[in-house]
């Protein structure tokens, strides 16, 4: 594959999977059995401030991507891109969709959100343009502190989920679930999705998303 037409499909596998994550989190949303953990948070302080919860993960992706800067952490494309698009795709696929009230429907929303969750993982971070704000911010303090990324990963994760939790947000079978299975899940479809790196390509951001983003 050429240079370019490899670029494209990159570009293309980057701004796919982010939409794919945004649309992902809202039939989570929708399903109302539990979310993934920093969607807790956010919908949580959704609640409390009035906004958006799009809105809300893009601030808060902002600000988390901030806690590089002392970290010393390189932000790629892949990285900011994912600040907005996953936001914005989320509040616009929960803007198409209406309320779902029942178990029959509700439980296929949360099945599908978790499978596409995992696609949409695998399709933006083999496009190899940097981890997202939050996976990044794993891997920045696995290198500053020593600690494995799964203790750092645990630890962030555990807090956004009790803070989330206490103000508002939502959790629920579906948050084990996705727990349990978007490891897995994201391992297949980074594999199905990869782009070869042509001799002597260089990492565009620090860290080790893949790691930062997979259970071990």
């Amino acid at each position: 594959m050429s240079t370019p037409a490899r670029l494209g499909r990159r570009l293309i596998q980057l701004y796919a999977g982010l939409t794919l994550y945004g649309a992902s989190s809202a039939l989570l949303v929708r399903a109302g059995l539990g979310l993934e953990p920093w969607n807790v948070m956010h919908q949580g302080l959704s609640e409390l401030t009035g906004l958006t919860i799009g809105v809300v993960s893009i601030i808060v992706g902002a600000v988390v991507l901030l806690l590089w800067v002392p970290l010393r952490q390189r932000p790629g494309l892949g990285t900011v891109s994912n600040v907005f698009v996953v936001g914005l795709a989320l509040d616009g696929t929960l803007a198409l969709m209406p309320d779902a009230r029942t178990l029959a429907v509700r439980v296929p929303l949360l099945l599908a959100g978790i499978v596409l969750n995992g696609v949409a993982t695998g399709l933006y971070i083999a496009a190899r343009f940097g981890p997202g704000p939050r996976d990044g911010l794993m891997t920045g303090l696995h290198q500053r502190t020593g600690r494995s990324i799964r203790l750092m990963r645990t630890a962030v994760e555990v807090g956004v989920v009790v803070t989330g939790f206490a103000l508002g947000g939502t959790i629920g079978v579906g948050t084990v679930l996705y727990a349990v299975s978007i490891g897995p899940l994201a391992q297949l479809f980074l594999r199905v999705f990869a782009v070869p790196a042509p001799a002597g390509d260089k990492p565009v951001a620090a860290g080790t998303p893949e790691r930062a983003i997979l259970r071990p």
